[in-house]
Parts: C-alpha cells; structure tokens; sequence
C-alpha cells in the first residue's frame, strides 16, 4: 500500500508538468523544445529527492529513448522517401490526377476517405500522411481550404486506416496487451470506431460545403504545367500495398522503396544530385512562392525537428515511466473502482494522460493495459473491452499531442502545427467520446461471461 506522502509527491509532479506544457505551448505558442527539456529536469530533480541516483536517472532517460529508437529511424527513411517521390514524379502525378479529378465541394470528405481505404491497406498512418497525405494536401490547399482543416481530415482517415487494419503495428500491440485475438479484437473496435467514423465523414462534408473559395485560375494553371505526371511512377506506390500485405516490416518495405525511387532518379540525375535530395529534400525552379510551399518537400534534414522532439519526449517517457510516476498517481483511484462504466472511463483518461506525460504511443497503451487489466477481470468485462478502451485512448490521442510521436509526425509532414489541426482532427476526439458512451449506455460492451457470443 503506498503512502500518502507518495500520492501527493506525484501528484505535484504531474500538476507542474501539466503547468510547464500547458503555459508554454497552449498558452504561449511555444514550440514544444524547451517546455521538454524542463520538465525532463523537473523530472530528473524529483527522482534525485527520491532516492535515485544520477547515473540511475541517466539510464532511466536512455531507456525511455531506446524504446523510440525504430520510429526515429523511421521518420529519416520517410523524408528520404518524400524527397525522392516529389523529384521522380510520384507525388507529383498524385497530385496532378487529384487537381484534374477533384471537385472542392466533395473534396474534403475525399481526403478523409483516401487515406482511411489506403491506411486499412497498408496497416500504417504515418506512410498513408507522407505519401498521398502530402499530394492531398498540395490539391486541397491549391482548391483554397485552410491548412488546418485539409490536415485534420488527413490525419482523421490515416488514424482510422491505422486502427482499423490487422496490418497495423497498435492495433496488434492492443489486441496482443488485451490478449484476444486480432480479428475479434477489430470486430469489437467496430462499435465506437464506426461511429466516430461516420460522424467525421458528416462533420467533413458540412465543412467542405462551407468552405468552397478556390485558388485563382493562373495559380492552378502554374501547377497543372509545373507537374509533369508519369502514371508508371504509381507502380511504386502499389509495391507498397504488396509489400504491407506481405507483412513486411516498415523499416526494409521503405528502404527497398528507397533504393528503387534512386535508380530511377539516377537515370536523369548526377549522384550528388541523389545525395542533395536525399537529405535537403526536393526543391523546385519554380520562384513562385505558392508553388514553392507545395512542392518543396522532404529529405532527412526536414524531419529534424520532429526527431529532436520525439527524443525529448520519449526521454521524459523514460523517466516517469521507470520512476512509476503515472502507476503510483493512479493506483489510489483503481483501487476504488467497482462499476464497469468507471474501469471503461479510467483506463480512457489513463491512455490520454499517458499520451500527454509520455507522448510516446506504444506506452500510452501498454502502461494502461498493464494497469487496469486485473480491474477487468475483476468487474466481470471481456479483455475485449479493454483492447478497445486502450486503442480508443491510448492509439488514438497520440496524434493530438505536440509533442507525441505521432502528432509531431503529422505536423512535420503535412507542415501544419498540431495545436492547429487538432480541434479538426474529429475522429480522434471523437473515438473517446464515443467508448465513454458505450461505457455508460453499456451498448456494445462486452461481457467476460459473453465473450463467445
């Protein structure tokens, strides 16, 4: 049994984390760089008081960056990719396809549907944003929609994509922390992800209608004869599709990718040509300035930032995650639930409150899963119940994060900043929404004595 003293030390911890974030970058716009590294010393000083060492504390801090270490690597493989595709043709050919075929009154509920089908297809959010997310956002931005909106139905569809697919990396960490089966586990996710599904698509539709001012003709003219489509180029995209189903890992699929954009680009291109965009990314001769915006993309310099942010945070991850700071903070309240519409709640605020303290997605579901699992078993609900409840937090709030993993991957790609996008990023405020009224309604809820049924 822990003490007071113990409950009321982490509380403070977590209150001035909470202050440190929510003053600097809510309140002041800050980019999320500093507001990390102090709360990592905040952090660092409160385990000092309680006993750690430094060298423990260290360690404590590599570890958490250790566990990040594939989607870091991850994220430099995909600005290569994003490079290589705008200076072969590939986005660019999306993007002439979509500015020839694309009506702006129907666009925007097509741009959360794309890359919720493609993201079903490849099992992955991130490669659905920066492959045809960016050619999505280059033709919605072209058709005169804010920035903000474009991106939230993006990232909306790609989080669907990603939840919904037995290719996907969490929804078969949640299935695997739950322990059900992955097919039955997706089955069940149907009850809130449907829903929340359904009510973006509506909510994209409305706003799409309201939002019908178009670039200027000389604008969309500049851009049509600025791309040069070579339909050929899509093969690669659909070696992706193979690739995913074939279950191959993300990190060979993109490098295979990787290696076949560069012999097609070394055809046209010197080899310091390749290594320029590989790591500056493409650059257009265009000097017009809204084409620039669209079309300069990519390379492993422009993810920089957001690996710089991802280490902070999962560094911070580390540290409240060995030092049992969210663990000890909610294990008072566990102790105390009894109904089945409380264990449903607390472990959704567990995986949201994981995701802002820890920022890292795969955490934020298995530190909750690890928490409220024997509360499951306890109040007679299906570990069914409790995969759902840790996708419909901890999977999905990732991506309303500045400095998550996901939403600082959002943001860097499609250039939009999460404290922009994320009040239009409906489907992942919605997916909680939609668990806590099953929880409270008890519809869809699955019952440990049921489970077969």
């Amino acid at each position: 049994m822990q003490s007071k003293h113990r409950f009321l030390s982490v509380a403070i911890l977590m209150a001035a984390l909470v202050t440190i974030f929510g003053i600097s970058i809510i309140g002041f716009h800050l980019p999320p760089f500093v507001p990390l590294f102090a709360a990592i010393m905040l952090t660092m000083l409160f385990g000092k008081l309680n006993g750690f060492t430094w060298n423990q504390l260290q360690d404590q801090l590599l570890k958490g960056i250790q566990t990040g270490l594939a989607p870091l690597f991850l994220f430099l493989l995909i600005g290569m990719l994003i490079g290589l595709w705008m200076a072969i043709g590939v986005i660019p050919t999306l993007l002439w396809t979509g500015l020839n075929l694309a009506n702006p009154s129907w666009f925007l509920p097509a741009a959360f549907l794309i890359p919720a089908i493609i993201g079903t297809a490849i099992g992955s959010a991130f490669t659905t944003m920066a492959t045809v997310g960016v050619a999505l956002m280059g033709v919605g931005l072209t058709f005169g929609f804010p920035a903000p909106v474009l991106a939230g139905a993006i990232v909306s569809g790609a989080i669907f994509g990603d939840k919904s697919s037995p290719l996907s990396d969490s929804t078969n960490l949640a299935a695997s922390i739950s322990g059900t089966d992955l097919f039955d586990h997706i089955k069940n996710l149907m009850w809130t992800t449907l829903p929340a599904f359904f009510i973006s698509l509506v909510a994209f539709a409305v706003i799409g209608l309201r939002h019908q001012e178009s670039a200027s003709l000389s604008t969309l003219t500049a851009l049509q004869n600025q791309l040069n489509p070579n339909f050929w180029m899509l093969l690669l995209l659909v070696l992706l599709f193979v690739m995913a189903w074939f279950k191959i890992p993300a990190i060979p699929t993109l490098m295979i990718n990787i290696v076949i954009s560069s012999v097609i680009f070394l055809q046209s291109h010197s080899l310091t040509a390749l290594n320029d965009t590989l790591v500056n990314g493409f650059t257009t001769a265009s000097q017009d300035q809204t084409l620039q915006a669209l079309l300069n993309r990519g390379g492993m310099l422009s993810m920089m930032p957001t690996v710089i942010i991802i280490m902070l945070a999962l560094a911070l991850g580390g540290l409240l995650s060995e030092e049992n700071i969210l663990q000890d903070f909610m294990a008072p309240i566990i102790e105390r639930i009894r109904s089945q519409a409380m264990t449903i709640t607390g472990t959704l605020l567990t995986g949201i409150l994981a995701n802002f303290m820890i920022g890292e997605q795969y955490l934020a579901t298995i530190l909750p899963g690890q928490l409220w699992k024997p509360v499951f078993k306890r109040v007679k609900l299906s570990p069914l119940a409790l995969g759902r409840s840790l996708e419909d937090s901890g999977t999905v709030v990732n991506y309303l994060v500045p400095w998550g993993v996901a939403g600082s991957f959002a943001a860097q790609t499609l250039n939009v900043p999460v404290t922009s996008f994320a009040v239009f990023a409906i489907f992942a405020w919605v997916s909680p929404i939609c668990s806590l009224l099953s929880a409270w309604t008890g519809i869809g809820v699955k019952q440990a004595a049921t489970e077969e049924g």
